[in-house]
C-alpha cells in the first residue's frame, strides 16, 4: 500500500529484518483496558503459559509525503509502465534478458490477481469481484477488485498497483533505517509494484488469508546524478484463523515450505520466523494470527533468482488457501463461533491500524482510501473483559497467538 496504494503492501522495506521483541508477557484477558496509542507501564500478569517475546520496531516517516490524487479509468490499460520499461511482457518473452524486472514484475502480479480473483469466485459460487481501474498524473496506476457479501466471502480484496512518485530525502532515510546523515540529499525517486490481497470468509472455522508481494526501486537523487539504482524486493503470505485444524495449517505452511525450498532452504525457517514477529501487536502481546511466510528488504540475492521467488510465492497462493476453503467453508456454526470470530476481526483490525507500516504510512500520505481499508472486514467486535475458559478451542487459537509454533 503506502506509494504503491495498495492495502497492507509495505513498499517501503523493514530496516531491522530480525527484530528484537521487548514484551515479555500475555495479557491477562482478550480485552486490556490500556489504550492501544500509549505504552503499558506494565503488563498484566499472563493467564496463560508463555515463553518471553518482543515487538518488532515500526517504521516512522516524519516528513509528509504529497501523494497525487488517482483519476478513475474506464477500462484496464495494457501497461501501467513508462514506454522506456517497456510495458507488458508477452509469456514467450517474460524471462528474456530484454524484458525489464520492471514489467516482468507487473506481468507476474497481474496475472496473479486474475488467477486468485478467479478461485475466489469459483469457490464462493456466485460473488463477483467489482472492479475500479485508477491512474495517477505522475505515472501509473492500480486495479483495485473487491468481493463483498457473498455467499463464502464477508470481503474479499485483491489489488495491484504500478507506480511512480518522488519521496523526500527523510522518507527515504527512514525506509532505509540509514538515520539523519547529515548529508543534504535531494528529492529521491521511486517505483513500486506490488499485489496485495485479504480474503475474509463469513464462516467462523474458514481462515482469513492475507498475501501481498511488491518490487521497489530508487534512482539517484536529482543532486546526485551517477548513483547507483536499489531495489528490493517483499512480501509474504499468513493465515489468520478463529479455530485451529492442524491439518489446515500444516497444509497452509507446507505449500509455503515447498516454495522457499526451491530456492534457498534457509527461507522458510527464517521467513516464518520473520513473519511471527512482524503480525504481532504489542499492546495485545499476542500475534494476528497462525503466521507464514514474511519477508522485506530483499536485495543480497541475485535480481532474477529473488523474482522467480516472489512468483513462485504469489503462485502458491491459491494451491495453499483454497484446499483449507473448499474443507471449512460449509462447517455448521453457532452464535458463539461466530462471535469468537468476529473478536479475532477485532484483533485484526487493530494490527492493521496501528502497527502495519503500509497502512499507517498510506493513512498519513493520502493515499487512496478505498484501497487502503479494504484489508478491513465488514464487521468485527470489541467485548470488555473477554476471557476463553481455559483448555477450550478459543483458549488454544490464543495460546499459539501468543506463542508461535512450529507447524512442520
Amino acid at each position: 500500500m503506502s506509494i504503491s496504494i495498495v492495502s497492507s503492501t509495505t513498499l517501503f522495506p523493514n530496516p531491522n529484518p530480525n527484530p528484537n521483541l521487548t514484551s515479555s508477557s500475555a495479557p491477562k484477558h482478550l480485552s486490556s483496558s490500556i489504550s492501544p496509542f500509549t505504552p503499558s507501564p506494565k503488563p498484566p500478569k499472563p493467564r496463560l503459559s508463555l515463553r518471553k517475546t518482543s515487538s518488532s520496531s515500526s517504521l516512522r516517516v516524519r516528513s509528509a509525503v504529497a501523494i497525487e490524487k488517482e483519476t478513475p479509468e474506464n477500462e484496464r490499460p495494457e501497461t501501467f509502465l513508462r514506454q522506456s520499461d517497456g510495458g507488458l511482457v508477452s509469456s514467450s518473452s517474460s524471462s528474456g534478458p530484454g524484458s525489464s524486472v520492471r514489467a516482468r514484475f507487473e506481468k507476474m502480479i497481474r496475472d496473479a490477481q486474475d488467477s486468485v480473483c478467479e478461485a475466489i469466485e469459483a469457490a464462493d459460487g456466485g460473488g463477483t469481484f467489482k472492479e475500479d481501474v485508477w491512474s495517477r498524473p505522475g505515472g501509473g496506476g492500480g486495479i483495485s477488485r473487491v468481493l463483498q457479501d457473498g455467499a463464502v466471502w464477508e470481503k474479499a480484496g485483491v489489488n495491484v498497483s504500478v507506480v511512480y512518485g518522488v519521496m523526500p530525502p527523510e522518507a527515504y532515510r527512514a525506509a532505509k533505517g540509514e538515520g539523519n546523515s547529515g548529508a543534504k540529499a535531494g528529492p529521491v525517486p521511486f517505483f513500486a509494484a506490488g499485489i496485495s490481497s485479504v480474503l475474509h470468509p463469513k464462516n467462523p472455522f474458514a481462515p482469513t488469508l492475507h498475501f501481498n508481494y511488491r518490487y521497489f526501486e530508487t534512482d539517484a537523487p536529482k543532486d546526485v546524478p551517477g548513483a547507483p539504482r536499489q531495489w528490493w524486493f517483499g512480501g509474504g503470505t499468513d493465515l489468520t484463523p478463529a479455530y485451529i485444524f492442524e491439518e489446515d495449517v500444516k497444509h497452509f505452511h507446507s505449500v509455503q515450505k515447498s516454495a522457499c525450498d526451491k530456492f534457498d532452504p534457509s527461507f522458510y525457517p527464517r521467513f516464518k520466523k520473520w513473519c511471527d514477529d512482524y503480525f504481532y501487536i504489542k499492546h495485545r502481546n499476542e500475534r494476528r494470527g497462525l503466521g507464514g511466510i514474511f519477508f522485506d528488504d530483499l536485495n543480497n540475492y541475485d535480481q532474477e533468482m529473488l523474482l522467480g521467488f516472489a512468483t513462485e510465492c504469489a503462485n502458491s497462493v491459491v494451491p495453499a488457501y483454497i484446499p483449507i476453503i473448499e474443507r471449512r467453508k460449509d462447517t455448521p456454526f453457532t452464535e458463539k463461533h461466530k462471535a469468537w470470530q468476529q473478536l479475532r476481526r477485532g484483533r485484526y483490525v487493530e494490527f492493521n491500524l496501528v502497527y502495519d507500516r503500509g497502512t499507517t504510512f498510506g493513512l498519513k500520505t493520502g493515499g487512496r482510501i478505498e484501497s487502503i481499508l479494504v484489508s478491513l472486514p465488514l464487521t468485527a467486535r470489541w467485548e470488555y473483559d473477554h476471557q476463553p475458559e481455559e483448555g477450550s478451542e478459543e483458549w488454544k487459537l490464543l495460546d499459539a497467538c501468543i506463542n508461535p509454533k512450529e507447524w512442520l
